[in-house]
């Protein structure tokens, strides 16, 4: 589902409500001249968003609430600052210096006020890309309904009309003149308490909002209540924050317009800005460590490794990028060498559960099945307790038990897997695999079936149901589903050519015959059928 068009015709709260009513699962993605921001859907629920020069205040929220300690967010900060891709918020959990009932909470917190403040973005263009989701490096995905969102978001732009004839702007210094607690019959609120505790003519409201821990609307409506009961007075305005106004270096907005884009998918975007940082900055190791992951995403898996050694000649091998290394040389067929890289790792972060399910996809392709399981096992150990594992491991897993001989198994987690992900590509397929040399031939055909009828078909789906329909005299079904097989994957293997180009021959066209053999031996020159073929052909012809 694509959608995309002006704020000024469609305001982001109707396609906000129009995502949620269609259950749509992607990123939203909002521009307002300089601005940027995102917001991902996941079954019509809000499970992220961002809002990018808008300064990230879940660290200070932490730290005032007392979810956790200045030092210890200061340490995770550097430790996240030297491992590309993780945020310091895991960090700290994995040490137990921050509980996830906090994170969660404030984590939730700054997402509504993304969503608000983009709710008041009046110019600019809209674009929603079903599908995408969130990278790793966010703290943690929530689930809030759109409605909660949209009827907040409504309430709070009416109160903000009045709320900002007080406090027009996050520069603004007020001062007390009469205090309430000193006076009989006046009641504080506790925010009013918190905020009056900080109002000392000197502060501006920016900084009483990151001194209080609360958020700015909150804190906006706290001081304008309190300045109608006639307490406080603004004094001034106060001068920009040097830190905020740093961040909007050319250097700076390269590089978050470029994560920015990236975490929604736009992979060109994101490309053409972080290469704008480079241009100033040739070594700066978070940009090729993106740009790595960029060109992993889009099919360029010699280009990740070369960003990757520019990278690690910079800072070293970091843990994110030995996965990337890892990612890359196993798109290249090279898995000897990822399942190296990999172990590697274990030493460095041996309890991430997606370091052991890639652990277990390269033993299985290198048919060491046994270990696959017990790296499968270990994966299952350390995932988050009620985290479903993703489509990859099932089908992988299915192989591995098959092979192990272990039926039990490969049924049972055939059956999840398709329980949680009843139209992966991959995961029918396997499974119906393993039906099919069990005997269970139409069981089989109609998981094929089904893998065919989805968006992003597996090409093997198409040649086992073309080697089927060989077998049972339907050359033309054959036929046809080899050669989407081969549209699909034009590397498919040496077999899929080899076999339509014996339904070629059969019907007398040579010619087509010939050339599909010839693909077939580039893929495979040890082939000796397929070049005995060819040597018929060519004796017959004389070419």
């Amino acid at each position: 589902m694509a959608i995309e068009g002006q704020l000024k015709d469609v305001g982001l709260a109707d396609i906000c409500q129009l995502l949620a009513m269609g259950r749509k699962t992607g990123c939203l993605s909002v521009t307002d001249r300089s601005n940027f921001g995102y917001v991902f859907f996941e079954d019509g629920v809000v499970i992220h968003a961002t809002v990018l020069n808008r300064p990230e205040r879940l660290g200070e929220l932490l730290v005032q609430n007392d979810a956790v300690t200045g030092e210890a967010l200061n340490r995770a900060r550097q430790e996240a600052a030297d491992e590309s891709g993780t945020h310091y918020s895991h960090i700290l959990m994995d040490r137990g210096e921050l509980e996830r009932a906090d994170l969660e909470r404030f984590a939730r917190i700054e997402v509504e006020e993304s969503v608000y403040r983009l709710f008041g973005w009046e110019q600019g263009s809209f674009q929603f890309r079903s599908g995408e989701s969130p990278d790793q490096s966010i703290p943690m995905r929530v689930s809030i309904p759109a409605e909660i969102l949209l009827l907040e978001g409504a309430r709070r732009a009416d109160e903000w009309t009045q709320i900002r004839k007080e406090v027009p702007s996050p520069q603004a210094i007020f001062k007390v003149v009469r205090d309430p607690r000193s006076m009989k019959g006046s009641k504080l609120s506790s925010q009013q308490s918190r905020v009056l505790d900080l109002v000392d003519g000197e502060r501006t409201v920016g900084e009483v909002t990151r001194e209080a821990g609360m958020v700015g609307f909150e804190v906006a409506r706290a001081l304008y209540d309190m300045v109608r009961e006639g307490w406080i007075e603004r004094t001034g305005e106060g001068s920009i924050d040097v830190s905020t106004a740093t961040q909007d270096s050319p250097a700076r907005r390269h590089l978050e317009l470029g994560k920015a884009f990236q975490a929604s998918g736009m992979w060109e975007e994101a490309e053409r800005e972080i290469q704008g940082l480079l241009e100033s900055e040739p070594e700066h190791e978070e940009a090729l460590s993106r740009l790595a992951v960029i060109a992993l995403r889009t099919g360029r898996p010699n280009e990740a490794l070369e960003y990757l050694d520019r990278a690690d000649a910079v800072g070293g091998s970091e843990y994110s990028r030995l996965r990337n290394r890892a990612l890359a040389l196993e798109v290249l067929g090279q898995v000897p060498d990822a399942l190296e890289v990999l172990d590697g790792a274990t030493s460095i972060h041996g309890n991430d559960p997606g370091l052991h399910l890639a652990r277990g996809i390269a033993l299985c392709k290198l048919e060491r099945y046994q270990e696959s399981l017990e790296s499968f096992e270990r994966y299952r150990k350390v995932l988050a307790e009620g985290e479903v594992p993703p489509p990859m491991y099932y089908a992988y897993l299915v192989l591995a038990a098959e092979a192990g001989r272990k039926m039990e198994l490969t049924l049972r987690v055939g059956r999840e897997g398709l329980a949680h992900h009843p139209w992966s590509g991959p995961i029918l397929v396997n499974l119906g695999a393993v039906l099919e040399r069990r005997g269970e031939t139409a069981a089989a055909e109609a998981l094929y079936l089904r893998a065919v009828g989805e968006s992003g078909t597996p090409p093997q789906a198409h040649r086992n149901l073309g080697d089927l329909a060989l077998r049972r005299g339907d050359r033309a079904s054959a036929r046809a589903h080899y050669e989407r097989a081969v549209r699909l994957k034009p590397d498919l293997g040496d077999q899929v050519y080899f076999k339509l180009g014996k339904l070629f021959h059969e019907e007398g066209d040579r010619e087509t015959a010939r050339s599909l053999w010839q693909r077939a031996l580039q893929l495979n020159p040890d082939n000796q059928v397929v070049r005995t073929n060819l040597d018929s052909i060519a004796a017959r012809t004389g070419r």
